[in-house]
């Protein structure tokens, strides 16, 4: 009877007070203080962007705020979201934004990846409108990108010309420009391997004629210069990516770029062992910036 009353009392025990797990912060298995007054929150949000109105989530954090907020852009076509990693972030404080690029899983118009561009941009306008900010408790001068896969290649060509972010984030990035280098019907077969059904207006084929058009425009390497100064954090894994993002970071450098960390992993593009892991390291590295 002793040994189950102590396992009670121990269950009924808030969770800041349980064990800490080493070398694990807190908020990727601890629930933030209730707020009852500004509680953490999701909101529905219609970005407008290219004519059209994109759909959107944000992850409002707890607390008065403003919060500083990451922008969390998908890969192609967006199987993997990256919300387990939205939520961590959010329970360390900061207000996460999703969002589904034109004519991608229900966002309307037509997909393109100069569109994708453009949407991010539009995304990043939409959090520093004054409205948006007050409404949604968003802090507008502490803005991060973050992007998994073709978002990777999203988040550094924005950067590049975006200086107000505070920072940005690449994992598992895929360089776009660089499929301007294999045939056109090579290409198209690459892109094809994705899985293209939650895009509309689109094709293997009109993506692959998009990146020979704007070869230079995509391949995020030739961004480098831009991206000197950037605090960057380049995550890599084991899924023959890799390389496009060594050539970033080696172009970075050569440039004389001191505020990039890189981290590989051996996992597979989608992280699916190593959840945790990145979690971890996403949320630390938000903790250096300033």
């Amino acid at each position: 009877m002793r040994h189950l009353l102590a396992a009670a009392a121990l269950a009924a025990l808030p969770v800041t007070a349980q064990a800490e797990a080493p070398g694990i912060p807190a908020a990727i298995y601890t629930d933030p203080p209730a707020d009852k007054e500004h509680p953490a929150a999701m909101e529905v949000v219609h970005i407008p962007s290219g004519g059209v109105e994109i759909n959107g989530v944000v992850y409002v954090a707890a607390g008065a705020g403003p919060h500083p907020t990451a922008v969390l852009c998908h890969g192609l076509p967006g199987l993997e979201k990256n919300l387990d990693l939205a939520q961590a972030i959010r329970r360390a404080g900061w207000t996460v934004i999703t969002f589904n690029y034109r004519g991608s899983w229900g966002s309307p118009g037509d997909y393109r990846l100069a569109g994708n561009l453009d949407d991010t941009d539009a995304v990043l306008a939409f959090a520093r409108d004054p409205a948006n900010a007050a409404k949604l408790r968003i802090d507008p001068a502490r803005l991060v990108v973050i992007g998994h896969s073709m978002g990777g290649w999203v988040t550094a060509l924005t950067a590049a010309h975006d200086k107000k972010l505070l920072g940005a984030a690449m994992i598992s990035s895929g360089n776009m420009g660089a499929l301007a280098g294999v045939p056109r019907d090579q290409a198209a077969a690459l892109l094809r391997a994705n899985g293209l059904e939650a895009l509309a207006g689109t094709s293997p084929e009109i993506m692959a004629d998009e990146i020979i058009a704007a070869k230079d425009r995509f391949d995020f390497v030739k961004a480098a210069p831009q991206l000197r100064d950037t605090n960057l954090f380049v995550l890599t894994s084991d899924d023959g990516f890799a390389s496009m993002s060594d050539a970033l970071n080696n172009a970075i450098k050569t440039e004389g770029g001191t505020k990039l960390k890189t981290l590989h992993v051996a996992t597979d593009h989608s992280w699916s062992d190593a959840r945790i892991r990145l979690e971890s390291e996403i949320i630390d590295w938000l903790g250096t910036l300033k």
